[in-house]
């Protein structure tokens, strides 16, 4: 039955679904702990434990292979389909905000409440970037879809663009006409042109992500607008 009802003890923070496997689910709270299950099969449960704080963040690799989980603690935790810890992945001095996988391979990116964004190779653990700029918690961030570039916003009111090689800030966006208020969300689209990003200010901007250049703005909409809106423009990326 693909439509049964999951009952965790606490609060839930993450969720996240295999992009391989239509049953596969995992999810992360303020327990501590993580879970890996499958809907429609109540027998079958794996839990993710090492995490000392609520688990914050999830999300699969592309080729749905591996899944990382983030936490309050700071710490980013690999794990396989079956709930096998592969890695522990250090250095963040805030908890983790958010989790991205690299489009073509197994690199993760993770924002931190301490302003800085990291980089690692989850196949051997090894740190690879980090990317130093934002003057608050980063709170939202992602790689464009080809791979090429990384975009992060934060609660400094700024999108920060950067070449992943180098940690170099190609482009910092902020001031009029852009956000007064902390970014919440960004999403990027298929082409990898454009970043629509959100704020706590109630508008929505759409970043050139070549020239840094803002472009359409959204003032004033109204809660469900802005849902409708976003949600609209996530589909259109799939």
């Amino acid at each position: 039955d693909l439509f049964s009802i999951t009952i965790f003890p606490g609060e839930l923070y993450a969720v996240a679904c295999s992009p391989t496997d239509p049953v596969l689910v995992a999810t992360g709270g303020g327990d501590d702990k993580g879970f890996l299950w499958k809907i429609g099969h109540a027998d079958w449960a794996s839990e993710l434990q090492g995490h000392t704080d609520s688990v914050s963040s999830l999300a699969f690799s592309h080729d749905g292979q591996l899944l990382a989980s983030g936490g309050f603690d700071g710490l980013v935790k690999v794990w396989d389909t079956s709930g096998n810890l592969k890695s522990t992945l250090e250095g963040p001095g805030g908890g983790i905000e958010w989790i991205r996988w690299h489009p073509k391979g197994h690199l993760i990116l993770a924002g931190s409440e301490d302003c800085t964004v990291w980089m690692w190779n989850a196949d051997n653990g090894s740190c690879l970037n980090v990317f130093s700029g934002h003057g608050a918690s980063v709170t939202c961030g992602d790689f464009t879809p080809d791979g090429k570039t990384i975009c992060t916003g934060s609660e400094d009111a700024t999108l920060r663009i950067w070449n992943p090689r180098s940690g170099e800030s190609i482009h910092v966006v902020r001031g009029y006409p852009y956000h007064t208020e902390g970014l919440t969300c960004l999403s990027i689209s298929s082409d990898s042109t454009f970043a629509v990003t959100g704020s706590k200010d109630g508008s929505v901007h759409v970043v050139n992500i070549t020239t840094g250049k803002v472009g359409d703005t959204y003032d004033h909409i109204t809660k469900v607008q802005y849902i409708s809106w976003f949600c609209m423009f996530e589909l259109s990326l799939c």
